[in-house]
């Protein structure tokens, strides 16, 4: 079992005035990575920011945070590069963005990056399963992606076992309405790397915050390695 608790903040619910600051004081609270979403107007109808941002983020924080890209973009192919120069860690595209997996995956790793792959709430969790074997990271989606302050979709609980169950040492992600009110079906379904954004950055202590993430996640791991 080769995976362990992590936990990443969603920047993007952060002060964006100071997000160079806003980023340094999540890696103080104990994050274990940054979870940054980019999002193009068309895949999602939001606009945030792009390899610039990141650029300048790596430049002020340095190479310690680990940048998770989570390209909510309708043409994933296009930013790779960029991403990858701007010192991007990890590139996590959507299977509903791109007619070419395989290609893109290869490209990803070509660049360096680790590879990431996304799945909305209306996508199966079977259409995901044949690059599996191929990627660092599953993605399950637990709100619509591109809209903040949605409610946690628990009915995506089901895939995320099922992949837990399909590919062990998998990472599994979560993302969308994740808190500490949420962080027990998500840890009892099998996912390890937590994305969080508002329970977090709203926080009077997200130090707290993330520590209780990230010990509930740690001891279902834990439980899940004693029952096999």
């Amino acid at each position: 079992m080769a995976y362990s608790a992590k936990i990443g903040p969603s920047i993007l619910n952060s002060d964006l005035s100071c997000l160079g600051s806003e980023c340094s004081r999540m890696m103080d609270c104990g994050a274990d990575y940054l979870h940054l979403d980019v999002m193009d107007g068309h895949f999602v109808p939001n606009i945030t920011f792009g390899h610039p941002v990141v650029e300048c983020l790596w430049k002020h924080l340095g190479p310690e945070p680990f940048f998770d890209m989570h390209m909510m973009v309708a043409r994933p192919e296009q930013w790779v590069q960029p991403m990858a120069v701007a010192g991007a860690n990890q590139y996590t595209f959507h299977l509903e963005a791109t007619s070419n997996a395989g290609n893109l995956i290869k490209e990803i790793r070509q660049n360096g990056m680790k590879v990431g792959l996304a799945i909305k709430p209306g996508t199966t969790v079977e259409e995901l399963a044949p690059w599996a074997g191929q990627i660092d990271m599953a993605l399950v989606m637990t709100v619509e992606p591109g809209f903040g302050g949605q409610k946690f979709m628990e009915d995506m609980m089901p895939k995320v076992s099922w992949l837990r169950s399909q590919f062990p040492s998998l990472d599994i992600e979560v993302d969308g309405g994740v808190g500490p009110d949420s962080i027990h079906k998500c840890a009892e379904a099998g996912a390890n790397m937590i994305v969080s954004g508002s329970a977090i950055m709203k926080s009077e202590d997200p130090r707290s915050v993330i520590s209780l993430l990230r010990n509930v996640c740690a001891e279902a791991i834990q439980k899940r390695s004693l029952d096999r």
